[in-house]
């Protein structure tokens, strides 16, 4: 189908928004225009699911309720409130874009993205959620959603930016974009999609058609780099700070040594006359 014609344009936005009407998620960030409040949701959206998110977003919020007050904390404060989320390089560029953003975030795609940590999508995010602008993002919910409607497959990111480039409708950004987020999040899901109860199924492509799984071989939590990293963040966390002979003792695992002078190189840890801590 051609995402540029204008009939097609109709149908499909109409259907998504009456569905969105009355299916939408009540989800916090969405009752705020505060383009810091949902550069927090969004960073933290990035590789956690929506039912963790919840909590740690109450959480740092009551903890860092403005950018001010989280570019005048430590990298470590923010930390301890992050907990066990993972991937903690995502707290480090939050932290690092409130400290440059100074008085206040910007709100185009431009000065987003010249933040650091935020990319093409986070940018537009904000962009587009804080103040209401008409550009064209896209994360794995959209690109199955546009893809699956307009080609008949999941879209490449580029893909899927271009089609909604030409969809997104001027005056309702905000509510497109959602609802395209939720319904691939509970309808139109990666797998068992379910196509019976899809607004869209009269206009898609795919019609239920089977996708062939993307197999990606992920090394077991249990035994990979992640666990080590995230035992030494966790020790830090209650800790504070700590010899690093000890610490790698109570770790146990060999490749400690390694991990921890990773994350002093990634700004993660301060490692300082054989004493390992939080960032001050």
């Amino acid at each position: 189908m051609n995402a540029r014609d204008p009939a097609l344009r109709r149908r499909f936005r109409a259907r998504l928004l009456r569905w969105y009407g009355a299916h939408g998620r009540l989800l916090p960030w969405r009752r705020t225009r505060d383009p810091y409040r949902i550069l927090v949701s969004e960073i933290l959206l990035q590789q956690t699911p929506v039912a963790r998110v919840l909590p740690a977003y109450a959480r740092i919020l009551r903890r860092f309720p403005t950018l001010r007050a989280l570019a005048r904390a430590s990298l470590g404060d923010l930390l301890r409130e992050w907990g066990t989320l993972g991937y903690p390089r995502r707290a480090r560029d939050l932290h690092r874009a409130a400290r440059l953003a100074g008085g206040g975030l910007p709100t185009t795609v431009e000065a987003l993205d010249a933040l650091p940590g935020i990319g093409a999508y986070t940018a537009g995010a904000v962009a587009c959620f804080s103040a209401d602008a008409p550009v064209a993002f896209a994360d794995t919910n959209v690109r199955r959603v546009l893809g699956r409607a307009i080609l008949g497959r999941t879209a490449t990111e580029r893909e899927a930016v271009e089609i909604d480039g030409h969809l997104v409708p001027r005056r309702d950004a905000v509510p497109w974009h959602h609802a395209l987020m939720d319904l691939g999040a509970t309808i139109c899901t990666a797998r068992s999609p379910r196509c019976d109860a899809c607004p869209l199924f009269p206009i898609c492509l795919a019609k239920g058609r089977d996708e062939a799984p993307v197999r990606r071989r992920q090394a077991a939590f249990a035994t990979s780099d992640r666990r080590v990293r995230g035992a030494i963040m966790k020790m830090l966390r209650e800790r504070g700070r700590i010899r690093t002979k000890t610490l790698t003792a109570r770790i146990r695992d060999r490749r400690s040594t390694g991990l921890l002078a990773a994350l002093a190189a990634e700004g993660l840890v301060e490692l300082a006359n054989g004493v390992v801590s939080l960032p001050g």
